[in-house]
């Protein structure tokens, strides 16, 4: 890999010749791969992984040949390293949810929820695609937290949506919105992050475009677009509310300036996260002194990564205007920007659709367009806040949808660890019938398995759904999430083996 001359003498300049020396060598090799579990569904307990009991798991079961030792990532409680990137396509319990596959550095953020947040909180995850931290944050907030993912990018927005419905967890809304539209939620969240676009330094040795595009004018158009970015949405975040500010790259004015002026100019005081001597975490390197995170790849095990913690100052009192604030313009904006409030079809949802879900009376029930959600009472003021002026994507679980009279259950509903148990029949898969449901092929269920719709299981997990006609067994698995592979690789390797 070649440098870019600019990027070789500015990051000597930031480092010293030493320790750019060391980074160079670094950004040579191979990156190290990690995965983080799903907590909600795999537990690790003396040494093997227990399928924890939920999403109609009938029995508890154990997956005790792993593919990896136990090198956990030091700062995620859920984090390992792989000595190898394995097949992770083909692997069954990938597509279930079961893991996801994060870089190691960007685990920090757990770090982060962990010392701050230790009540239920309303937060946002800004730039949240494809879904890495919005997963971690979703696996530590208190329960009772509520979690909006927010991506801008049409094209990236369904990809998170599918990565956090994969997670399972109803206390989430995904969102397709510009940072500007949060402006109309003033005081809504107590925390938010802002993983913002960058120049991507930290990311040369996984993306050689990234080190094609990467320019010292293109790190000042960065510079300026993080900027508009948090100061549309600083008046989202509540007075005294938590903002996380992180990017994948190296230079100062991305990192270390940009969080001096957030504190100069937004008004914030920044926050220390107790880190242990043996991370080698490296602090600011810059002449002010106020606390930072850089993972450098030499000194770290994982990329290139940066981030700072800031708490709003408590002046002002936009946590208090939300409502007022809705009233007043949200409603215009809707009939203009689109149209008025879609319609809602008028349906009582059956109980026995409802008992799908353990405690059915925590959950409001509504018909979106042939569509049936659950999402939490609990939260059900702020969802309809956010309904008013966002373009929501995914909101707690979908439990199927109508089908003449019938109501076909939902791929959410299979993945969501709010599903009770027994509810529907099931079929456990073999590691072939499994890469074929995955490639959205037709199945062919055991004559013993009555007709209807069967909950299809691998190892015991929960895959999806399939309607027994007999002969064979309609697929249910959604389209646009199938493996397009038409091919297994000649050796796979996998978290976990037989």
């Amino acid at each position: 890999m070649e440098l870019p001359a600019s990027f070789i003498d500015y990051t000597r300049a930031l480092l010293g010749d030493e320790e750019y020396d060391k980074l160079a060598v670094a950004i040579q090799q191979e990156p190290p791969v990690s995965i983080r579990l799903n907590d909600g569904k795999l537990k690790i307990e003396n040494g093997k992984c227990r399928i924890v009991p939920q999403a109609g798991c009938i029995t508890d079961f154990q997956l005790s040949a792993f593919n990896f030792e136990f090198n956990q990532v030091p700062w995620s409680s859920e984090g390992f390293y792989l000595d190898e990137r394995l097949t992770f396509t083909f692997d069954p319990l990938f597509h279930a949810g079961c893991y996801y596959v994060q870089e190691a550095s960007s685990m920090f953020v757990e770090q982060v929820l962990k010392t701050y947040v230790s009540s239920p909180v309303v937060m946002l995850d800004l730039c949240a695609a494809p879904g890495g931290k919005s997963t971690a944050a979703r696996a530590v907030l208190p329960d009772g937290s509520l979690l909006v993912a927010n991506e801008v990018m049409r094209n990236r927005v369904q990809i998170l949506a599918e990565n956090l419905i994969k997670w399972g967890n109803t206390e989430v809304v995904v969102t397709n919105n510009d940072p500007s539209d949060f402006a109309a939620l003033p005081g809504m969240f107590d925390v938010v992050l802002t993983d913002v676009p960058c120049s991507g330094e930290g990311m040369f040795r996984k993306d050689a475009v990234a080190v094609e595009e990467w320019s010292a004018d293109n790190v000042q158009i960065c510079r300026q677009r993080q900027r508009r970015i948090l100061a549309d949405v600083w008046t989202a975040l509540k007075p005294g509310g938590l903002l996380i500010y992180s990017t994948c790259t190296y230079n100062r004015e991305e990192d270390e300036d940009n969080v001096a002026w957030i504190a100069r100019e937004l008004g914030a005081e920044v926050l220390e996260v107790p880190v242990r001597p043996e991370w080698n975490i490296t602090g600011n390197l810059t002449e002010a002194d106020f606390p930072v995170y850089r993972f450098l790849p030499h000194k770290t095990k994982g990329e290139g990564f940066f981030l700072a913690v800031l708490r709003k100052d408590t002046e002002g009192g936009e946590e208090e205007r939300t409502g007022d604030y809705l009233k007043e313009h949200a409603g215009g904006r809707k009939d203009k920007k689109k149209g008025g409030r879609e319609k809602q079809q008028v349906m009582t949802v059956p109980k026995e659709v409802k008992d799908w879900l353990q405690h059915p009376e925590d959950y409001q029930f509504e018909v979106k367009g042939t569509g049936i959600v659950a999402f939490p009472k609990k939260h059900s003021e702020t969802y309809a806040l956010l309904q008013q002026v966002l373009k929501v994507i995914h909101a707690g679980v979908t439990l199927g949808e109508l089908k003449g009279k019938d109501i076909v259950p939902d791929h959410s509903l299979a993945m969501t660890i709010a599903m009770r148990k027994g509810k529907f029949l099931q079929a456990e898969l073999s590691y072939e019938q499994a890469i074929g449901y995955l490639r959205k092929e037709a199945v062919v269920l055991d004559s013993s398995v009555p007709r209807g719709y069967i909950l299809l299981t691998y190892k015991k997990i929960p895959l999806g759904f399939a309607k027994n006609i007999g002969n064979r067994a309609n697929n249910l698995y959604p389209q646009e999430w199938r493996i397009r592979s038409g091919y297994l690789p000649d050796v796979l390797s996998m978290v976990w083996d037989d």
